[in-house]
Protein backbone atom coordinates (compact mmCIF):
# COMPACT_ATOMS: atom_id res chain seq x y z
CA UNK A 1 0.00 0.00 0.00
CA UNK A 2 1.48 3.37 -0.98
CA UNK A 3 0.99 6.43 1.43
CA UNK A 4 -1.47 8.10 -0.47
CA UNK A 5 -3.32 4.88 -0.24
CA UNK A 6 -2.78 4.44 3.33
CA UNK A 7 -4.29 8.17 3.38
CA UNK A 8 -7.76 7.91 1.66
CA UNK A 9 -7.85 3.62 2.85
CA UNK A 10 -10.24 3.81 6.45
CA UNK A 11 -7.79 1.53 8.46
CA UNK A 12 -9.88 2.21 11.49
CA UNK A 13 -13.61 2.43 10.88
CA UNK A 14 -15.64 3.74 13.37
CA UNK A 15 -19.09 5.32 14.07
CA UNK A 16 -20.69 2.09 12.89
CA UNK A 17 -24.71 1.03 12.85
CA UNK A 18 -24.08 -2.47 13.59
CA UNK A 19 -22.14 -3.49 16.85
CA UNK A 20 -18.71 -1.67 17.77
CA UNK A 21 -16.12 -4.33 18.12
CA UNK A 22 -11.94 -3.27 19.17
CA UNK A 23 -9.57 -3.61 15.98
CA UNK A 24 -5.78 -4.11 16.67
CA UNK A 25 -3.88 -1.24 15.96
CA UNK A 26 -1.34 -1.67 13.00
CA UNK A 27 0.59 1.44 13.22
CA UNK A 28 3.92 1.91 15.77
CA UNK A 29 3.21 4.37 18.98
CA UNK A 30 6.46 5.12 18.40
CA UNK A 31 8.01 6.02 14.78
CA UNK A 32 11.60 7.64 15.52
CA UNK A 33 14.89 6.45 17.65
CA UNK A 34 17.14 7.35 20.46
CA UNK A 35 19.15 9.41 17.49
CA UNK A 36 16.18 11.71 16.85
CA UNK A 37 15.89 13.60 19.68
CA UNK A 38 16.46 14.22 23.48
CA UNK A 39 14.30 10.81 24.81
CA UNK A 40 17.19 7.74 25.64
CA UNK A 41 15.90 4.13 24.68
CA UNK A 42 14.72 3.15 27.72
CA UNK A 43 12.38 6.11 27.57
CA UNK A 44 11.66 5.56 23.90
CA UNK A 45 10.86 2.21 24.91
CA UNK A 46 8.75 3.09 27.82
CA UNK A 47 6.49 5.23 26.18
CA UNK A 48 5.97 2.36 23.28
CA UNK A 49 4.90 0.10 26.03
CA UNK A 50 2.63 2.71 28.13
CA UNK A 51 1.44 5.11 25.35
CA UNK A 52 2.51 8.37 27.64
CA UNK A 53 5.50 10.10 29.33
CA UNK A 54 5.68 12.17 32.06
CA UNK A 55 8.59 15.19 32.35
CA UNK A 56 8.79 16.35 35.44
CA UNK A 57 9.95 19.85 35.55
CA UNK A 58 10.00 20.93 31.68
CA UNK A 59 8.68 24.71 32.89
CA UNK A 60 10.52 26.25 35.45
CA UNK A 61 8.16 28.19 38.15
CA UNK A 62 8.35 30.98 36.97
CA UNK A 63 7.51 30.10 33.56
CA UNK A 64 4.63 28.29 35.09
CA UNK A 65 3.52 31.58 36.84
CA UNK A 66 3.73 33.51 33.32
CA UNK A 67 1.85 31.46 31.26
CA UNK A 68 -0.63 31.09 34.43
CA UNK A 69 -1.47 34.66 34.34
CA UNK A 70 -1.60 34.90 30.08
CA UNK A 71 -4.66 31.94 30.75
CA UNK A 72 -6.00 34.26 33.28
CA UNK A 73 -5.75 37.29 30.95
CA UNK A 74 -7.47 35.32 27.69
CA UNK A 75 -10.30 34.12 30.50
CA UNK A 76 -10.80 37.56 31.16
CA UNK A 77 -11.04 39.06 27.52
CA UNK A 78 -14.61 40.02 27.30
CA UNK A 79 -14.31 40.73 23.86
CA UNK A 80 -12.27 36.98 23.46
CA UNK A 81 -15.28 35.31 24.84
CA UNK A 82 -18.03 35.58 21.90
CA UNK A 83 -15.28 34.13 19.41
CA UNK A 84 -16.48 30.22 18.66
CA UNK A 85 -13.00 29.27 19.39
CA UNK A 86 -14.20 29.87 23.30
CA UNK A 87 -15.86 26.99 24.63
CA UNK A 88 -18.01 27.62 28.21
CA UNK A 89 -19.25 24.71 30.80
CA UNK A 90 -22.98 23.75 30.07
CA UNK A 91 -24.36 24.99 32.95
CA UNK A 92 -22.16 27.67 34.30
CA UNK A 93 -21.30 29.54 31.80
CA UNK A 94 -17.72 29.64 32.82
CA UNK A 95 -14.64 29.40 30.29
CA UNK A 96 -13.81 25.52 29.78
CA UNK A 97 -11.59 25.87 26.91
CA UNK A 98 -10.22 28.47 24.37
CA UNK A 99 -8.97 26.35 20.92
CA UNK A 100 -6.55 27.33 18.38
CA UNK A 101 -4.81 29.09 21.71
CA UNK A 102 -1.45 29.14 19.79
CA UNK A 103 -2.51 31.74 17.21
CA UNK A 104 -4.73 33.94 19.64
CA UNK A 105 -1.46 33.46 22.15
CA UNK A 106 2.13 34.84 21.08
CA UNK A 107 3.07 33.57 24.04
CA UNK A 108 1.55 29.57 23.85
CA UNK A 109 2.82 29.87 19.93
CA UNK A 110 6.65 30.02 20.90
CA UNK A 111 5.56 27.09 23.80
CA UNK A 112 4.18 24.86 20.68
CA UNK A 113 8.19 25.60 19.24
CA UNK A 114 9.88 25.32 22.37
CA UNK A 115 12.66 22.46 21.98
CA UNK A 116 12.11 20.98 25.25
CA UNK A 117 8.56 20.48 23.17
CA UNK A 118 8.96 19.98 19.57
CA UNK A 119 11.89 17.88 19.64
CA UNK A 120 10.03 15.18 21.84
CA UNK A 121 7.32 15.42 19.91
CA UNK A 122 9.48 14.92 16.41
CA UNK A 123 11.36 12.56 17.90
CA UNK A 124 7.81 10.10 19.12
CA UNK A 125 6.37 10.51 15.71
CA UNK A 126 9.81 10.30 13.29
CA UNK A 127 8.88 13.37 11.31
CA UNK A 128 8.34 16.97 11.17
CA UNK A 129 5.03 18.07 12.66
CA UNK A 130 2.25 20.55 13.00
CA UNK A 131 -0.26 21.59 15.11
CA UNK A 132 -3.05 19.49 15.02
CA UNK A 133 -5.26 21.20 17.51
CA UNK A 134 -4.12 23.45 20.33
CA UNK A 135 -5.96 24.76 23.15
CA UNK A 136 -6.10 25.58 27.32
CA UNK A 137 -8.21 23.96 29.32
CA UNK A 138 -9.95 25.62 32.45
CA UNK A 139 -11.20 23.49 35.62
CA UNK A 140 -12.02 25.84 37.93
CA UNK A 141 -12.51 24.46 41.99
CA UNK A 142 -15.92 23.13 43.40
CA UNK A 143 -17.31 23.16 39.34
CA UNK A 144 -14.73 22.06 36.87
CA UNK A 145 -16.75 19.22 34.67
CA UNK A 146 -14.48 16.12 33.60
CA UNK A 147 -14.96 14.29 30.32
CA UNK A 148 -15.74 10.56 29.80
CA UNK A 149 -13.84 8.01 28.73
CA UNK A 150 -12.52 8.54 25.05
CA UNK A 151 -9.82 8.46 22.44
CA UNK A 152 -8.68 11.38 20.90
CA UNK A 153 -7.78 9.64 17.78
CA UNK A 154 -11.45 8.11 16.83
CA UNK A 155 -13.17 11.46 16.41
CA UNK A 156 -9.76 13.17 14.72
CA UNK A 157 -9.99 9.99 12.65
CA UNK A 158 -14.21 10.29 12.23
CA UNK A 159 -14.65 13.79 11.97
CA UNK A 160 -10.87 15.21 11.31
CA UNK A 161 -10.17 12.61 8.61
CA UNK A 162 -6.83 12.36 10.27
CA UNK A 163 -5.70 8.76 8.52
CA UNK A 164 -3.80 7.21 10.74
CA UNK A 165 -2.86 7.55 14.50
CA UNK A 166 0.74 9.19 14.19
CA UNK A 167 -0.05 12.27 16.47
CA UNK A 168 0.74 12.90 20.20
CA UNK A 169 -0.28 15.67 22.54
CA UNK A 170 1.20 17.08 24.87
CA UNK A 171 -0.38 18.38 28.45
CA UNK A 172 1.16 20.85 30.24
CA UNK A 173 0.22 21.52 33.89
CA UNK A 174 -0.11 24.82 35.22
CA UNK A 175 -1.57 24.04 38.20
CA UNK A 176 -0.80 21.23 41.00
CA UNK A 177 -1.96 17.94 39.50
CA UNK A 178 -3.89 15.70 42.59
CA UNK A 179 -5.20 12.22 42.25
CA UNK A 180 -8.48 14.38 43.69
CA UNK A 181 -9.09 17.64 41.62
CA UNK A 182 -10.27 15.88 38.19
CA UNK A 183 -6.28 14.56 36.88
CA UNK A 184 -6.06 13.14 33.49
CA UNK A 185 -6.76 8.97 33.99
CA UNK A 186 -4.96 7.13 31.06
CA UNK A 187 -5.15 3.37 30.61
CA UNK A 188 -1.80 2.22 30.05
CA UNK A 189 -1.13 0.01 26.98
CA UNK A 190 -4.61 0.68 25.69
CA UNK A 191 -3.34 2.87 22.74
CA UNK A 192 -2.52 -0.59 20.92
CA UNK A 193 -6.16 -0.76 20.70
CA UNK A 194 -8.70 0.76 18.25
CA UNK A 195 -12.14 0.78 19.84
CA UNK A 196 -14.99 1.54 17.37
CA UNK A 197 -18.10 3.49 18.47
CA UNK A 198 -21.59 2.90 16.94
CA UNK A 199 -23.67 5.58 16.31
CA UNK A 200 -24.03 8.17 13.50
CA UNK A 201 -22.02 11.77 13.73
CA UNK A 202 -24.77 14.26 13.98
CA UNK A 203 -24.01 17.79 11.20
CA UNK A 204 -21.73 20.37 13.57
CA UNK A 205 -21.28 17.87 15.70
CA UNK A 206 -18.44 19.92 17.59
CA UNK A 207 -20.77 22.20 18.95
CA UNK A 208 -22.49 20.12 21.67
CA UNK A 209 -19.54 17.90 21.71
CA UNK A 210 -17.03 20.00 22.72
CA UNK A 211 -19.13 20.91 26.54
CA UNK A 212 -20.07 16.99 26.86
CA UNK A 213 -19.26 14.23 24.32
CA UNK A 214 -22.38 11.36 23.77
CA UNK A 215 -21.23 10.77 20.14
CA UNK A 216 -17.75 8.65 19.34
CA UNK A 217 -17.57 7.30 23.25
CA UNK A 218 -16.46 3.69 23.37
CA UNK A 219 -19.32 1.47 25.50
CA UNK A 220 -19.30 0.59 29.19
CA UNK A 221 -18.51 -3.08 28.14
CA UNK A 222 -15.62 -2.51 26.55
CA UNK A 223 -14.46 0.07 28.51
CA UNK A 224 -14.58 -2.63 31.24
CA UNK A 225 -12.61 -5.07 29.26
CA UNK A 226 -9.45 -2.35 28.51
CA UNK A 227 -9.51 -1.55 32.61
CA UNK A 228 -8.94 -5.11 33.16
CA UNK A 229 -6.36 -5.84 30.95
CA UNK A 230 -4.63 -2.17 31.57
CA UNK A 231 -5.40 -0.98 34.65
CA UNK A 232 -5.57 2.66 35.36
CA UNK A 233 -2.94 5.16 35.72
CA UNK A 234 -3.22 9.06 36.49
CA UNK A 235 -1.42 12.13 35.55
CA UNK A 236 -0.23 13.79 38.85
CA UNK A 237 2.27 16.26 39.49
CA UNK A 238 3.37 19.70 40.55
CA UNK A 239 2.92 22.69 38.07
CA UNK A 240 5.05 22.64 35.18
CA UNK A 241 4.94 18.66 34.82
CA UNK A 242 3.89 17.66 31.04
CA UNK A 243 2.44 14.60 29.89
CA UNK A 244 3.15 13.07 26.71
CA UNK A 245 0.36 10.26 25.16
CA UNK A 246 -0.53 8.91 22.09
CA UNK A 247 -3.25 9.86 20.17
CA UNK A 248 -5.55 6.42 20.40
CA UNK A 249 -4.89 6.05 24.48
CA UNK A 250 -8.07 5.86 26.15
CA UNK A 251 -8.23 8.38 28.75
CA UNK A 252 -10.97 10.74 30.65
CA UNK A 253 -11.49 12.60 34.06
CA UNK A 254 -13.49 13.13 36.74
CA UNK A 255 -15.53 16.13 37.77
CA UNK A 256 -13.25 18.34 40.25
CA UNK A 257 -15.49 19.20 43.38
CA UNK A 258 -12.00 20.50 45.21
CA UNK A 259 -11.29 23.94 45.76
CA UNK A 260 -8.10 23.22 44.32
CA UNK A 261 -8.65 24.33 40.04
CA UNK A 262 -6.55 22.23 37.63
CA UNK A 263 -5.56 24.34 34.74
CA UNK A 264 -3.46 23.14 31.25
CA UNK A 265 -1.97 23.91 28.29
CA UNK A 266 -2.75 21.22 25.38
CA UNK A 267 -0.83 20.94 22.07
CA UNK A 268 -1.42 18.49 19.62
CA UNK A 269 1.16 17.65 16.73
CA UNK A 270 1.00 15.85 14.08
CA UNK A 271 2.98 13.97 11.74
CA UNK A 272 3.02 15.85 8.12
CA UNK A 273 3.42 12.43 6.49
CA UNK A 274 -0.54 11.74 8.46
CA UNK A 275 -2.27 15.28 7.59
CA UNK A 276 -6.03 15.13 6.75
CA UNK A 277 -7.92 13.97 4.23
CA UNK A 278 -11.58 13.78 4.38
CA UNK A 279 -13.62 12.67 7.38
CA UNK A 280 -14.17 8.64 7.53
CA UNK A 281 -17.37 8.79 9.17
CA UNK A 282 -19.11 12.47 9.20
CA UNK A 283 -20.49 15.01 6.28
CA UNK A 284 -17.77 17.50 6.39
CA UNK A 285 -14.69 18.31 8.53
CA UNK A 286 -14.55 20.27 11.83
CA UNK A 287 -13.96 23.99 11.48
CA UNK A 288 -10.11 24.52 11.35
CA UNK A 289 -9.79 25.85 14.42
CA UNK A 290 -10.67 22.33 15.76
CA UNK A 291 -8.87 20.30 13.61
CA UNK A 292 -5.80 22.37 11.32
CA UNK A 293 -5.47 22.00 7.92
CA UNK A 294 -2.73 24.15 7.51
CA UNK A 295 -0.15 21.70 7.47
CA UNK A 296 3.03 23.77 7.75
CA UNK A 297 5.94 22.43 9.88
CA UNK A 298 7.10 23.42 13.00
CA UNK A 299 10.58 25.18 13.60
CA UNK A 300 12.17 26.11 16.41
Amino acid sequence: MTLAESRTTDLYPTRVAGEAVMLERTDPTVWGGEQDGPMDAAALASHDAKGYSIIEGLLSPAEVQGYWQELVRLSSDEELKADERVVTEKKSGNVRSIFEVHRISELIGELARDPRILDRAQQILGSDVYIHQSRVNYMPGFKGNGFYWHSDFETWHAEDGMPRPRAVSCSIALTDNYPFNGGLMVMPGSQRTFVQCAGETPDDHYKASLKEQEIGVPSEHDITKLAAEHGIDQFTGPAGSALFFDSNIMHGSGNNITPYPRSNIFLVFNSVENTLVEPFAAKSPRPTFIGARDFTPLTR
